[in-house]
């Protein structure tokens, strides 16, 4: 059996990882080729091409791109209209991989797309290229698999990575001793973004809510994770500005040991507020974005659902609070912040929710995601 894939980023790199390693345990002379990371190749698939090229972020940075990026799809297309794999499976990237499925469907491939297009919260269009493009998708969230089958599309809950790799019991004075931290709290993480254009836009007011929080409580410490080498010198500028540098202690590496070691975390929306949410910590999201690209996400309507982060979409409840640009304020963030410290129970009930969630979630997602392939060979 041969099959094609494409990894877009680092995250769809180990999806495709842990598939090949799945498939591999059903289908032993499995041979796999195609655009992959790192642990895509360790775990033995033939690379055509590097997924860091697909890896292209804003608005502005995909044109640039644009030539290459259509001259690689190309060479791809052409090589398995050429010589066509059992199945292909495009894994997230779907601006690149849809119309890659779609081509390869129509010569006669059988093709799978890996993590649902985010359809269900805007750019609704795009169901007709799914149709058109996937024989299956495969679901990270369960309410993607229902959203999906309504509407006409083969789809699959598969479950999602990162439950089980995040356990929620852990050691919790062991794990800020491990960061030379003292057992007593109370901590609060912040995270303001893994990228430069989030730390520009939401650094001031995460600091100036530690500010805030400071002069209230003259126990409470910051832990900050810095998510890239270049960002430390914005995150350090803006909590020094705030005069918390005192209270505040950086972490250079993995944000997980760090969230794990607090008593509430405040952070950018993104994948890491899942990650709190899995290990079963109370968070305040943020989410801030340039003001033309507001004005024409409000002025069109494209935001289709009530929250932004992933736990209350799939709570159906504002679990987490959310503060969303102009709301995204140093004021409303400490607030929210200190509502939580200061609430135990609050913490221990949105603790049990996360956890219940988790479990829902920690399904063998590689075992399922191998099965739904195989069997749309």
């Amino acid at each position: 059996m041969r099959i094609g894939l494409i990894a877009g980023e680092a995250s769809g790199d180990i999806l495709g990882a842990g598939l090949i390693a799945a498939i591999r345990k059903r289908e032993p002379d499995a041979v796999f080729e195609g655009v992959a990371g790192p642990a895509m190749l360790a775990a033995g698939c033939k690379r055509l091409a590097d997924a860091e090229e697909l890896a292209v972020m804003g608005l502005v940075e995909p044109f640039k791109r644009l030539p290459r990026l259509l001259q690689l799809r190309r060479q791809l297309v052409g090589h398995w209209r050429r010589d066509p794999p059992d199945v292909f499976v495009g894994i997230d990237a779907p601006d690149f991989n849809l119309t890659v499925e779609k081509r390869l469907r129509a010569a006669g491939v059988p093709t799978v797309h890996y993590v649902c297009p985010t359809v269900w919260a805007w750019r609704r269009g795009r169901l007709r290229t799914i149709r058109a493009a996937a024989d299956r998708v495969l679901c990270l969230f369960p309410f993607e698999e229902s959203f999906l089958v309504d509407r006409g599309v083969d789809a699959v809950f598969v479950g999602h990575p990162k439950a089980r790799e995040l356990a929620g019991d852990y050691d919790l004075a062991a794990v800020r001793q491990g960061l030379d931290l003292p057992a007593s709290g109370p901590y609060v993480a912040m995270l303001p973004g893994s990228r430069t254009s989030e730390v520009g836009l939401l650094a001031a007011a995460f600091a100036g809510a530690a500010a805030r929080l400071a002069a209230r409580d003259d126990r409470i410490r910051f832990l900050v994770p810095i998510a890239a080498p270049h960002l430390e010198e914005p995150v350090s500028d803006a909590f020094a500005a705030a005069g918390v540098m005192p209270r505040t202690a950086l972490f250079r590496g993995s944000s997980l040991d760090v969230m794990r070691a607090a008593d509430v975390i405040l952070q950018a929306s993104g994948t890491a507020v899942l990650e709190a949410a899995l290990l079963g910590k109370p968070a305040v999201a943020a989410y801030k974005v340039a003001p033309l690209t507001a004005w024409l996400i409000r002025s069109f309507g494209l935001l289709k659902v009530d929250f932004i982060t992933m736990p209350n979409l799939l709570l159906d409840e504002r679990v987490i609070p959310e503060f969303v640009q102009e709301a995204a304020t140093a004021a409303n963030l400490a607030g929210a912040v200190g509502e939580l410290l200061a609430d135990t129970d609050r913490r221990d009930a949105v603790r049990a929710r996360f956890l219940a969630l988790r479990d829902e979630l920690a399904v063998d997602s590689d075992a399922r995601a191998a099965d739904a392939v195989l069997e749309a060979v």
